[in-house]
Order: C-alpha cells, then sequence, then structure tokens
C-alpha cells in the first residue's frame, strides 16, 4: 500500500502524530511519504492509495493553511482518503475537513481527532493514550 500524508502543524503535535503514523505504517510494510502543505502541490500530489490530511483546528475552523490546500485539490476524483484533526476544544473540525474533500469527489475511509490540552502527564500537549490511537488508525487504514 502507498500513503501520502499531508499535514500542518504549528506547536509540534501534528508532526509528531503524522511521524508516529508514518512509522506505524512502514511497520506494516508500507510505503508513506510525509509533505507539509508548503512542500506539496495540491495539484500534482504523488499517486497513492490513500491521501491522509492532519490539520489543527486554529480560530474555530481548520487551519488555513490545510484549508486553502484542500480546496486547491485537483485530480482527485474517487481517490480514498482519511483525516486527522488536532484541536485544543472538545469539538474537532473532522466535518469540515470531510465536507472540503467530499467536494472533490474523495471517499473517506477515516478519521480520528486529537484533543491537546493540559494534563499531568504531558502539559499542553498531546493527551495521554494518543499513541494507542494512533496504532487503531493505522489499522483501519
Amino acid at each position: 500500500m502507498d500513503y501520502v500524508i499531508v499535514y500542518w502543524s504549528r506547536y509540534g503535535n501534528g508532526k509528531r502524530v503524522v511521524e508516529k503514523l508514518q512509522t506505524k505504517l512502514q511497520e506494516k510494510g508500507a510505503n508513506a511519504q510525509v509533505f507539509k502543505t508548503d512542500e506539496a502541490d495540491p495539484k500534482s500530489l504523488p499517486e497513492a492509495d490513500t491521501y491522509i490530511f492532519s490539520a489543527p483546528a486554529e480560530a474555530f475552523n481548520v487551519q488555513k493553511n490545510m484549508r486553502s490546500f484542500m480546496k486547491n485539490l485537483e485530480n482527485m476524483d474517487d481517490k480514498k482518503f482519511a483525516i486527522i484533526n488536532t484541536h485544543g476544544l472538545k469539538r474537532n473540525w473532522l466535518k469540515k475537513m470531510d465536507k472540503l474533500l467530499s467536494k472533490k469527489n474523495m471517499q473517506k475511509i477515516a478519521e480520528v481527532d486529537f484533543q491537546v490540552g493540559k494534563d499531568a502527564s504531558s502539559g499542553n500537549a498531546l493527551m495521554q493514550g494518543w499513541e494507542n490511537k494512533i496504532q487503531d488508525f493505522a489499522e483501519k487504514i
């Protein structure tokens, strides 16, 4: 299986998530390429079996760089996608990401969100147990 992972991260939580996901996918024997939004062209992404998009919530929306990237995707008809959202509030933005990608005639296969916040073991970072959520997500895709 070939995966293309496109992400945007301000504080490094999203980057940690996609790097861990890449490792899990490679352990399964898959090829997983990772790009930050400014390293990839939404009009000519590499071919893949599944495209994964990861973005934080910011200003009560999907982060603007990723939102723009998804709006500018081309030639994605019938391609499979999975989405990841990191957020500080209890509300995630997976539905907004799904809507943007569905407008490109893509087919969703999985989604996961990660709340970021203060807890005794992590400080202002990913909440405890996030690695297990990545493992479950990797198995779905």
